[in-house]
């Protein structure tokens, strides 16, 4: 029913995800300045896509800058699509093909930072709505709430918006995959504190580029002084590539040196797709290196072990991803994020991590995030009338799936993830040369349009 609206507004989709991606939209909250809490970037993407909202014809508002909705219909009920327009930081140096806020357009892709993750799916829900706006009669009000936060842990975009403005009763998020996602992990992240000295070496600094706390880190260094000449050590470079260990020895004076660690960037919820640049230096570092035995301590305890079976479910193992490490008046301070399975509680984890207490009294242990499991039965209205739309279009007969990302369907109650990402697509959600396939997006804003019709019909 919409699909020849749809086949007439592609070069639109296509160039107004152009437009989103052009917007270096990370979150900075530490650059918050009145009407922008998540900087001027983010504030300009939002007030972009709520401007292209106003031009097709729907009702918009501006949140505070704290995020901001399109709507259209009529009723008492409404129906909710919540995606992002924050993304994840992108240098071209960590390899890029084309420049990352510069969207490239080739072999049929759209790259560029956040054409998958989530700016290329909003912008498809968008226009799905329109679609649906122009040639279809519906008896509830349609809403896409655009989050500016999302990539943080805490969703401050979100907690504003349920504060002041009306929640929908059902609805979907366009940040996943297809079929749909019936259950997700819960997420843990913890801080562990420890005393760090190293033998006849002061510790400058450890830079890690300010990784986020949900991608695999690329990238740690340690700057080492030398303090005297005596029992001076020899560190070596390393590169194997049986054991994914990059390391490169930088040499800044005579007295003081960089080791840094090499890895390859992946989403928090897949670390084994990943290098993790942060567990190869504390395995390099472990070499002998560690005065007081701190990181062997921690290493003993399993925590830097990217899956657990201990703990496994119809939603998969326990993961972790080292994800943070610094330094600070002489202890070291690592950050890991942990994909919890649907079926384990948060507090049973945790309890697991207080226990470290009772045998390294010495080791400090914080929680400084968590979201709760997403779980909703197959069985339900929401899934299955949304898995047989994709099932209907792609002429397959396939079932909703769990994963150990967390969407933006947790936000609200009886929501679900939703596409855009087909079965058998590369993950390319914070990665390196990210894209959205066109063909897909396309037929992803079909699927949009006829889901968004069941739900407000």
């Amino acid at each position: 029913m919409f699909d020849e609206i749809i086949d007439k507004e592609k070069e639109n989709i296509i160039k107004s995800v152009c437009d989103t991606i052009k917007f270096q939209s990370v979150s900075l909250e530490d650059e918050a300045t009145p009407g922008a809490p998540f900087g001027e970037e983010c504030k300009k993407v939002l007030e972009y896509v709520l401007d292209l909202g106003n031009k097709l014809g729907f009702r918009t508002k501006n949140i505070d800058g704290y995020c901001g909705y399109i709507e259209f219909g009529d009723g008492p009920e409404l129906v909710g699509i919540i995606g992002h327009l924050d993304i994840v930081p992108a240098l071209e140096e960590d390899g890029w093909t084309s420049p990352p806020f510069e969207a490239t357009i080739r072999n049929g892709k759209i790259f560029g930072r956040g054409a998958i993750d989530d700016k290329g799916p909003v912008i498809s829900a968008l226009y799905a709505m329109k679609s649906v706006f122009d040639s279809a009669k519906v008896s509830k009000r349609v809403r896409l709430i655009l989050g500016l936060n999302e990539e943080k842990a805490t969703w401050k975009c979100i907690e504003h918006y349920k504060k002041n403005e009306e929640h929908p009763t059902i609805g979907f998020s366009p940040d996943s995959d297809f079929p749909g996602i019936y259950a997700e992990k819960g997420i843990l992240s913890v801080q562990l504190k420890h005393e760090f000295e190293m033998d006849n070496i002061t510790i400058l600094d450890i830079d890690c580029k300010n990784n986020a706390i949900n991608v695999v880190p690329k990238y740690c260094a340690i700057t080492l002084k030398y303090n005297s000449e005596e029992n001076r050590r020899e560190f070596k470079s390393i590169s194997d590539n049986a054991s994914k260990i990059k390391i490169e020895i930088e040499n800044i004076d005579k007295d003081t040196i960089k080791i840094i660690s090499y890895g390859n960037a992946a989403h928090a919820a897949h670390p084994e797709l990943g290098v993790n640049a942060i567990t190869n230096l504390i395995c390099y570092l472990c070499d002998d290196n560690d005065k007081n035995g701190s990181l062997r301590k921690l290493c003993k305890l399993r925590i830097f072990d990217a899956e657990s079976s201990e703990f496994k479910d119809e939603s998969g193992f326990l993961t972790s991803n080292v994800a943070v490490m610094e330094y600070e008046n002489g202890n070291i301070i690592i950050k890991i994020n942990l994909r919890v399975p649907v079926k384990t509680s948060l507090e049973e984890i945790k309890s697991k991590y207080k226990k470290i207490n009772t045998i390294y009294p010495d080791i400090e242990i914080s929680f400084i995030g968590e979201q709760d499991r997403l779980y909703i039965q197959k069985d339900s209205y929401l899934v299955k009338t949304l898995v047989n739309i994709f099932n209907k279009r792609t002429n397959t007969n396939l079932d909703a799936i769990a994963i150990g990302g967390g969407t933006y369907a947790r936000a609200f109650n009886n929501f679900m993830a939703y596409g855009p990402s087909f079965p058998g697509d590369t993950d390319m959600c914070h990665q390196v040369d990210e894209f959205i396939d066109i063909d897909k997006l396309i037929l992803a804003t079909k699927i949009y349009a006829e889901a968004i019709y069941e739900l407000a019909k």
